[in-house]
């Protein structure tokens, strides 16, 4: 009762990514509200699936496997969650703000008539106070995310109703093993209890998921470019900068669209978040939309002609000169001592 609930997705026989991150940062809210981490898992052929999932520090996992769980459709995985949520009555749920969690989550929220905060960037636990009702509310969940088109940061809070739902991109939040033989409660349930022959309307006949042309996420060293690069002929510099340090290229939402540079790299609150060891910002001004997918980047690497650009105040190095000056011999540099 009262727990912080995770929506466990599945990738083929294992946990997404998106999902172990959030049991990591779970825990954490966890410990700081002094009550359990649980997870829910739907879908088919999951024996020890546990294995996966107890190692992030989850206290008990809700598991519903059923054929019809697996490929995800809406209704019965919204049915699982509504009815177990009426029953556990958790105080907070975080899903993958994914194509799944991104239509889940609305569904279930609706329903349970309980919000939802999407694309947070942070979560945290804190107090309000509510000055016209005289009203000081204690741990609610503060759901950060940027707003109005990442001109400010906002900080969402729901006092009166549960769960408090949000959901949070890939790549946001660390994944960290909490202990690798921590064990918890397994609790199978039956589907049937909580699924009706109706929402198995929809059958999944054939699925194809297509793989992703470049690996921003895994990335060491991304070379990114913003609306500075000028066209996507400028964008050419970055990719062949990128060819000798062997890195990923990346892009800013203005590049993007702008047509500099492909939607699928991206890299921001409406993009792809990274955490490379090298991030070199090229041409990029650094709203905070763009920030928020980069900034926990081992080094960042600024080259930018305005000395004031936003950027330039988290970037460990700044290289203060045109991309067009700066670039080319950059290349020329790396060409000459990597033979």
């Amino acid at each position: 009762m009262n727990n912080v609930f995770v929506y466990c997705e599945l990738e083929g026989n294992n946990i997404a990514d998106v999902s172990l991150e959030l049991l990591t940062k779970g825990r954490k809210l966890a410990n700081q509200l002094g009550c359990q981490l649980e997870a829910v898992v739907a879908g088919h052929n999951l024996d020890g699936i546990e294995k996966e999932i107890f190692p992030y520090g989850v206290d008990r996992i809700h598991i519903f496997d059923a054929p019809g769980l697996f490929p995800y459709t809406s209704l019965p995985h919204s049915s699982v969650l509504i009815k177990l949520f009426k029953k556990e009555l958790p105080q907070i749920c975080l899903m993958g703000a994914t194509v799944i969690g991104r239509d889940l989550g609305p569904r279930v929220s609706s329903a349970l008539t309980s919000g939802l905060t999407a694309d947070c960037t942070a979560l945290e636990i804190g107090e309000h106070e509510d000055k016209k009702a005289e009203k000081v509310y204690k741990n609610l969940l503060y759901q950060i995310r940027p707003a109005f088109g990442g001109n400010i940061v906002a900080t969402i809070i729901n006092p009166d109703h549960r769960p408090q739902m949000a959901t949070v991109r890939e790549g946001v939040m660390k994944k960290e093993i909490l202990d690798p033989n921590y064990k918890g409660e397994v609790i199978r349930h039956n589907p049937a209890e909580y699924i009706s022959d109706s929402d198995y309307i929809i059958k999944v006949i054939e699925r194809h998921v297509e793989k992703a042309k470049h690996n921003l996420k895994g990335a060491p060293i991304i070379v990114a470019g913003g609306y500075g690069m000028g066209s996507r002929e400028g964008f050419d510099m970055l990719f062949e900068l990128a060819k000798e340090l062997h890195a990923e290229v990346g892009g800013s939402r203005a590049a993007v669209d702008a047509g500099f540079c492909d939607h699928d790299r991206q890299i921001g609150q409406t993009g792809v978040t990274v955490r490379p060891k090298l991030y070199i910002a090229c041409g990029i001004s650094g709203q905070i939309q763009h920030i928020a997918g980069m900034q926990e980047s081992g080094i960042i690497i600024s080259i930018n002609n305005d000395e004031n650009a936003p950027i330039n105040t988290i970037a460990d190095y700044v290289i203060n000169g045109t991309v067009e000056e700066v670039i080319p011999k950059m290349i020329k540099y790396y060409k000459q001592n990597s033979k």
